[in-house]
């Protein structure tokens, strides 16, 4: 008998795979539950979509507190399990990485899809056939979309143009104070976008965020430079037209590489010895204070003793310990992070027209304030009452400077609202009419998935969304391409770029759908999950572990 075979062994997949690994296929076990995890998932999303979304309140593993109606930022700190869910959370993190908006969009509507897809498998449709049916779909809505554009930025440098378009991005995720955000974006944007006639573009890390807590968001304001969040560490408060040394190490004496012993016989060779290490540091400073150098950053520590002779000096001392800002500093100042104590090179020296220590709301903060007319960094200085609204309005200016971003590659744009959607899937619909074969079931279900928007756009505005859905199709049937949902009145309303000026970017709505049917249609193509047994030994008990005494 041949040791290598064990016929205790099971049959089938079982025994032909690891002990412990899991195996579900067919449409019951396979494709609805993954159908469900991501109908799961887009619920929790979807009710945060528009202006009147709902905010989620999400305790991560930290027992941070998190409040906020950002999509992106709920999917990161859901920390999601799921095989078929992650494959929504992968499409929203890229549309949040491509176009920093419509990530509740990407996942409601492949959610949606989804939802439309598990009805046509009862009715008896075959998951290749709905497939087919959705890719028509998604093909028409394609053609069609650069067809409904209203309006074109043509130039991001136009401050006016670029803030009438940000108030509809930074609208969704702060009602009520986009006109109030929507200047402070622009001037930051702009202020870091190279000069005429190059072509304009915008490095999303070159805007900054400060968030100082008190005020209310009208006392926010824009500096061109980077602001630090604390206070110098000397009694040098202010330097004008200096030039800046960045140090990555601390500012103390240097230790050796090996141990070694000092013999010290008497007092004297102690006060020689002492002397001896502040003669070095002294020169070091002198030499830095003598290349021209008014201002001294350090990522690491300074010593007393180098204090000392930076005051005596008169060197404005800023302490960053933040590798991540001192990187960004450098940027803002032109300068080079040195690794060793020493006067710096002209090349690695880098210039600031003001540094200065400002107090904002009872706290001290370092400004490096530069007046060129083009800045390598700007910041703005966000006020709000509480931590959690200050971060919440964070997200919100991420989201309005990467538009800007978007702004520079494609300035077209469509009607907002819920027009788009209704617009679509009124065209599909009819596309759906004239299409024999089973395809045509799978289509009707793309547009009613588009439907989404407007539905959840009513519904938390507090309208009946099956009535506004039905204004909409009456509206657009007329031609009215640009009738969508009046959020703050009721009903249906029609304005020559939608309601009330709100509009959507062709480029982000384009990519979150493609990416939202790239999901779905993944999703629906899967007809069997199999799970390998998890590494590792027993999970730990909640307590901790550990013995008891």
């Amino acid at each position: 008998m041949s040791r290598g075979l064990n016929y205790n062994q099971a049959a089938g997949l079982q025994g032909m795979l690891k002990e412990g690994t899991k195996s579900m296929e067919g449409v019951d076990e396979a494709v609805i539950r993954n159908i469900e995890a991501a109908k799961q998932l887009a619920r929790i999303c979807s009710s945060s979509m528009g202006p009147n979304g709902l905010k989620k309140l999400v305790v991560n593993h930290l027992e941070k507190i998190i409040v906020t109606s950002d999509c992106a930022t709920i999917l990161k700190e859901l920390e999601v399990q799921h095989p078929a869910a992650k494959m929504l959370v992968l499409a929203a993190m890229m549309q949040e990485k491509e176009c920093g908006d419509a990530t509740n969009l990407t996942v409601s509507f492949a959610g949606e899809l989804l939802k439309k897809a598990e009805d046509l498998l009862h009715t008896g449709l075959h998951p290749s056939e709905i497939v087919a049916g959705y890719r028509t779909a998604f093909e028409k809505a394609m053609d069609i979309l650069p067809t409904l554009t209203v309006h074109t930025v043509d130039d991001p440098r136009d401050a006016l143009q670029v803030s009438h378009v940000l108030e509809s991005v930074l609208g969704t995720k702060y009602f009520g104070f986009q006109a109030t955000l929507a200047p402070y974006v622009t001037q930051a944007c702009q202020a870091v976008m190279p000069s005429a006639p190059k072509k304009p573009s915008l490095n999303v890390d070159s805007v900054r965020v400060c968030k100082l807590q008190g005020g209310t968001i009208e006392d926010s304001l824009v500096m061109k430079g980077i602001v630090v969040s604390r206070s110098t560490e000397g009694t040098i408060k202010r330097a004008l037209k200096a030039k800046v040394a960045v140090y990555g190490c601390g500012i103390e004496a240097s230790s050796t590489e090996t141990k070694g012993t000092v013999l010290i016989r008497n007092a004297e060779d102690l006060l020689n010895y002492n002397k001896g290490e502040e003669k070095l540091m002294e020169d070091i400073i002198k030499g830095i204070a003598e290349s021209g150098i008014a201002v001294v950053v350090t990522g690491g520590s300074i010593s007393e003793m180098a204090l000392h002779f930076l005051e005596r000096y008169k060197l404005m001392v800023v302490k960053i310990p933040s590798k991540w800002e001192l990187r960004r500093l450098c940027g803002a100042v032109n300068a080079t992070a040195l690794v060793r104590l020493g006067p710096p090179t002209a090349e690695e020296a880098g210039f600031v027209d003001v540094v200065e220590v400002r107090e904002v709301g009872g706290r001290k903060i370092t400004v490096f304030e530069q007046n060129a007319e083009e800045s390598r960094v700007a910041s703005i200085i966000l006020r709000a009452s509480t931590h959690n609204v200050l971060e919440d309005l964070e997200r919100a200016v991420d989201d309005g400077v990467n538009m800007v971003k978007v702004l520079c590659t494609d300035g077209r744009f469509l009607p907002g609202a819920g027009a788009v959607e209704i617009e679509l899937a009124r065209r599909i619909y009819k596309l759906a009419d004239a299409t024999t074969g089973l395809d045509q079931y799978a289509m009707r279900k793309f547009a009613e998935a588009l439907e989404i928007v407007p539905r959840t756009l009513a519904e938390s505005s507090g309208q009946d969304a099956t009535d506004t859905v039905a204004a909409l199709y009456a509206e657009h049937e007329k031609g009215n391409v640009t009738a969508g949902v009046d959020v703050e009145g009721t009903g249906v309303k029609v304005g020559a770029e939608g309601v009330q000026g709100v509009c959507d970017s062709l480029f982000v709505k384009d990519s979150a759908l493609r990416l939202a049917v790239d999901a779905a249609l993944t999703v629906l193509r899967v007809d069997q999950i199999i799970m390998s047994k998890p590494a590792g030994g027993p999970k730990p008990p909640a307590g901790g572990g550990g013995d008891e005494e």
